[in-house]
């Protein structure tokens, strides 16, 4: 009999073990328990130790801490007819644990849908360049439209970045041509300006020398005395037009 005795209250005490040990819930800092009893919510919970009543409350744990989602690759037609592929990144946290159990089903999943949805057809409205060269004006308008639409499900949408298009190799070589020739075509404008400048130095310079005939013998003498000194056994000397025109004269 007492053998019989203490092994009742052995499974006794095992059994109440059990339930208490199953009526304790522990959650980290960054967590949260939405608490349904007989199915109806009864509010969040947490952090630290919580209490369950067996078999008429559960709980669903919420992790608020910000969430990093890749959007998958997306096939996209721009404004003007351009087809890419677009992939972007999400960050968003739960602030409202409630909300985000009972007003969807997977936040996630649903985010997830939603961001590749509103991706394609936010770079759709535009045109290629545009993506090309206004990714922050896009971001913005992205992170907007998903956080209107996230707030319902307690989900703040904090940003959102538009991370590589990918182009047709068609459209790649076309624009990799349009550089070239955009290179050449400011290469050929900077040697234009230069030959500008260069003849209106010139220009200048010839009515100074027009101006003042000594300046224009002293250059003459100093071409002179610069060829003289290069190691060569021809020297070509230049004739004044003055003196060719004298001569020219007394010929007549």
């Amino acid at each position: 009999m007492m053998e019989m005795l203490s092994g009742l209250s052995l499974f006794f005490v095992i059994a109440v073990g059990s339930v208490l040990f199953s009526m304790i819930r522990i959650l980290n800092e960054y967590e949260r328990a939405v608490i349904f009893t007989l199915g109806r919510l009864t509010g969040a919970k947490g952090p630290g130790l919580i209490v369950l009543i067996p078999g008429i409350q559960k709980m669903r744990r919420v992790d608020l801490r910000t969430i990093t989602m890749d959007v998958p690759p997306q096939d996209i037609i721009t404004k003007d007819n351009v087809t890419i592929k677009v992939n972007a990144v999400l960050y968003f946290r739960v602030v409202e644990p409630n909300r985000a159990v009972i007003e969807v089903e997977n936040y996630l999943l649903a985010t997830s849908k939603l961001a590749q949805t509103t991706l394609r057809s936010v770079v759709g409205q535009v045109e290629l360049d545009t993506v090309l060269t206004s990714r922050d004006a896009i971001n913005k308008k992205l992170q907007e439209i998903l956080d209107l639409q996230t707030e319902p499900w307690g989900v703040k949408v904090s940003n959102v970045e538009v991370k590589q298009v990918d182009l047709p190799i068609e459209m790649q070589r076309a624009m990799a041509q349009q550089a070239e020739a955009e290179r050449e075509r400011r290469a050929k404008v900077i040697k234009a300006e230069g030959e500008q400048q260069a003849s209106t130095k010139l220009a200048d310079a010839a009515r100074i020398l027009s101006a003042q005939p000594e300046s224009l013998q002293l250059r003459y003498l100093q071409t002179i005395l610069e060829m003289s000194s290069e190691k060569t056994s021809t020297i070509i000397l230049p004739l004044p037009m003055e003196l060719m025109r004298g001569m020219m004269r007394k010929d007549s």
